[in-house]
């Protein structure tokens, strides 16, 4: 029997018939060819927190994002960036949501793979909205089979000793408003919020969370040469790189993935954050 889809992904489909397979039949696929060559980078970055605990300075974060599995990304392009970055091993794993476009079925060796990274402080993982289009439920169930750890209102601690990471993590929400709830109703204050939505920063600083990781902005897709917050991402102030708050941090990747088949001066990216104390 079929799923019973919502509004929402009726209308995300017809999104993507218009502004991705269209678009790219207009172009006799040109399009799609250059996004599809257009590799997807692997970055290694340094963010300083001022409130990040003492005894986890220097901590390694893998962190995915935005991968939009389908049309415009193949399964063994997303596999393969996830590799790359798994080769640096990370101390710790975050993906931030958008695992998949529009159907989480197939979404299972990219998860498979995510769950397989080395990291000794653990593979955590946040829906996104996109995740949530077809079967939030079933993709969430597929990650924590194949080694994710799903955070929805959750925080964890982990390492060894007294002073552990606390890591927590909130589901995805559309609003400042909506997201200052899951924030506030965090059992307690996380050193590491993995947020798909950066506008939970807003709650976040406030609270006095360290750094918070998001993507879901893209970057945009387009941006100004050598200034990336210069995009077409007009809804989000905060929507590529690290931002600086009150002593919190938040990084915002632009995401490996596209929904639609365009980035202009906005790299598809898989990013290696260190976190420093300071």
């Amino acid at each position: 029997m079929a799923r019973a889809r919502g509004n929402g992904y009726l209308r995300a489909k017809l999104r993507h018939v218009v502004l991705t397979r269209a678009a790219d039949r207009l172009t006799l696929g040109v399009l799609g060819r250059r996004h599809r060559r257009q590799a997807i980078e692997v970055r290694s970055i340094e963010v300083t927190c001022p409130r990040w605990p003492r005894a986890f300075d220097g901590v390694r974060i893998a962190h995915l994002t935005d991968f939009h599995l389908g049309d415009l990304m193949p399964l063994d392009r997303a596999v393969n960036a996830v590799e790359r970055l798994a080769a640096l091993r990370p101390d710790l794993v975050a993906c931030t949501g958008d695992v998949v476009d529009l159907d989480s079925h197939g979404a299972e060796p990219l998860l498979a793979a995510m769950g397989e990274m080395p990291a000794p402080l653990g593979r955590y993982l946040v829906l996104g909205n996109h995740d949530h289009l077809d079967d939030g439920h079933m993709l969430a169930s597929l990650a924590v089979m194949r080694g994710m750890q799903v955070l929805d209102g959750q925080v964890t601690a982990v390492g060894e000793g007294d002073d552990p990471l606390l890591v927590g993590g909130v589901d995805w929400g559309r609003s400042v408003r909506e997201l200052d709830r899951r924030v506030r109703a965090l059992p307690q204050v996380p050193h590491l919020l993995l947020a798909h939505n950066p506008k939970a920063f807003h709650a976040a600083a406030r609270a006095g969370v360290a750094l918070t990781l998001s993507g879901h902005t893209h970057g945009g897709q387009v941006a100004v040469p050598g200034r990336p917050r210069l995009n077409v991402s007009f809804a989000h102030r905060l929507s590529a790189g690290t931002y600086l708050r009150s002593g919190c941090s938040l990084f915002v990747s632009v995401g490996a993935g596209a929904w639609f088949p365009l980035r202009v001066h906005c790299a598809p990216e898989v990013v290696m954050v260190t976190v420093r104390r300071g």
